[in-house]
């Protein structure tokens, strides 16, 4: 299936976001799963094939209201032949898997204008004795739709983005290659976020292992058996998202001067780690190989008998940095507001929400007014402070 060529023409692609399952090879159309009735009055399901008639890979008006179909001939709820759309048999071998049993003819007076109304008109028809007997006999499955390697960074279809009609701004993603140092809670979050953005590559930098208390304050819900497993967590977050995305890198190290080099060609990275000297060594390198970046900090504090937290989220860039000095930490001190060892599940995502808003907004994908580069919420307030704006 060229899921391009569909993605191209808003005629093909609206049939595919109904939930169509639609086909395109060798010039023709095939929708497969129609539900139709046979005149044993049983519902069964057969296929719609239409000539495709293209220009440049741009859908032109149907050439011929004629459409075939695949299977028995469709019959009303009686057993009585839809003498409506009736034409021939034909029995013709398209392709191996595919032939075209019966062509039908149903022209509206001006004739069909897209593919859209070609399909859908005929499928009306058909479908409507089948779920007339059954209920559930839908042609509108929203089957999986899977892409190849060279059709996107994806394993199946993003149709999310394309019922929303925003594919053209997730272009913004595509060559990039995202760096996450730390999988703990924050950056397992920061994570979840990422992989579901067209970016080419992201990669993983942790050498701890994913361990029991891990499972309480990262996405999805490992079982005991592979808690037992004590895998390293960019092995068990990679297992997990490749199902879903190719680009998953990871790398079980930790970053320090001795392997520094590691990032330099990235196009961004985030830093989710609670070393501040280590963080130190990894900001003042980013910087000086040009690399964006968005450190994040996560302070949480016994108060009486609740909690008190501040979630902070840095950007630094090759031209904003000098603020850097005055919002992140990078010597390691026993007093550090944002440095804490409790850690709850809703925020480290709250805090990787704060990081992957602000990339977003970095990389053009969300409107950016004031260009903050420093955001903190206080808890306990509920209050949202920007910092460091450059607009």
């Amino acid at each position: 299936m060229s899921n391009k060529l569909i993605n191209l023409n808003p005629d093909l692609k609206h049939l595919r976001d109904d939930g169509f399952e639609i086909e395109v090879r060798g010039g023709h159309l095939i929708v497969h799963h129609i539900p139709y009735v046979n005149s044993n009055r049983e519902v069964k399901l057969g296929k719609l094939i239409s000539t495709l008639v293209l220009n440049n890979d741009l859908t032109m008006k149907p050439d011929t209201h004629v459409i075939y179909f695949m299977g028995e001939h469709p019959c009303n709820n009686d057993g009585s032949i839809i003498s409506a759309i009736q034409h021939a048999s034909v029995n013709q071998q398209l392709f191996d898997d595919i032939i075209l049993n019966h062509s039908f003819s149903n022209k509206p007076h001006n004739g069909y204008e897209n593919y859209y109304e070609k399909v859908t008109g005929y499928a009306e028809i058909i479908t409507a004795q089948a779920k007339s007997i059954d209920p559930n006999a839908l042609s509108k499955t929203f089957k999986v739709v899977e892409c190849s390697e060279e059709e996107s960074v994806f394993k199946y279809l993003d149709t999310n983005s394309s019922r929303a009609n925003i594919n053209f701004i997730n272009e913004k993603f595509k060559g990039h290659r995202v760096g996450i140092i730390g999988l703990g809670g924050t950056g397992s979050y920061v994570l979840d976020l990422v992989a579901k953005t067209p970016v080419d590559e992201i990669i993983l930098y942790d050498n701890d292992e994913f361990l029991l208390h891990n499972a309480f304050r990262a996405p999805g819900a490992p079982t005991i058996e592979t808690l037992n497993k004590q895998l390293k967590k960019v092995d068990y977050f990679a297992s997990i998202y490749s199902n879903m995305r190719r680009g998953i890198i990871p790398i079980s190290e930790k970053i320090s001067e001795l392997n520094i080099d590691l990032l330099k060609r990235l196009s961004f990275v985030f830093i989710c780690i609670d070393s501040n000297s280590a963080r130190g060594i990894i900001i003042s390198h980013l910087i000086l190989f040009g690399i964006p970046f968005i450190d994040v900090g996560l302070g949480v504090e016994i108060v009486d008998d609740s909690l008190a937290a501040i979630l902070r989220s840095t950007l630094g860039t090759s031209a904003k940095h000098d603020h850097l000095s005055d919002r992140v930490s990078i010597h390691d001190t026993a007093d550090d507001e944002y440095d804490t060892n409790v850690q709850i599940a809703d925020l480290n995502a709250m805090n990787a929400i704060m990081a992957v808003l602000k990339w977003k907004k970095h990389c053009g994908f969300y409107k950016d007014l004031k260009k903050e580069h420093h955001t903190t919420y206080t808890v306990n307030t509920g209050q949202l402070i920007n910092n460091d704006l450059t607009a």
